[in-house]
């Protein structure tokens, strides 16, 4: 997407990368995992926004919202994690898409091949969260 607007919500001051915030998409249709994961990436000072399936986050794309990181997980309901995935390579998101899910390795090939970085099992920990944000300050 070439246009991208900042989303006003509340979030951490710490910045990263020389006062770029990094921003992230948590994509879950289970609420106590968006909060895990919401709290994991705050603790490294990351601005975090929430949709609670996979037509939410295109939905946010398609108004313009930009994001460094996206969560995105793969059993929801409206839109999946794979087909919404999909959907944001196509539309040219170039944002790093992480896959957490609680399901097997029979389904990680299908996730990855829709267009994921990576893919993690759900819930996230710290040091998973820690490696993620670490790419982007090496990009720096």
């Amino acid at each position: 997407m070439s246009s991208c607007y900042d989303i006003n919500v509340s979030s951490s001051n710490k910045n990263l990368n020389d006062g770029k915030k990094l921003k992230a998409l948590i994509v879950d249709d289970d609420r106590i995992v968006r909060m895990v994961h919401k709290g994991l990436l705050k603790k490294f000072g990351v601005e975090t926004h929430e949709a609670k399936n996979g037509q939410e986050a295109i939905l946010a794309h398609r108004a313009g919202a930009c994001f460094d990181l996206i969560l995105m997980d793969l059993d929801m309901p409206v839109m999946n994690g794979r087909q919404a995935t999909q959907e944001l390579r196509d539309m040219a998101v170039v944002s790093l898409i992480v896959g957490v899910t609680s399901t097997g390795e029979e389904e990680k090939e299908t996730f990855m091949n829709a267009g994921l970085d990576y893919y993690y099992q759900k819930p996230l920990t710290v040091d998973v969260v820690r490696l993620l944000v670490e790419k982007f300050k090496d990009d720096a």
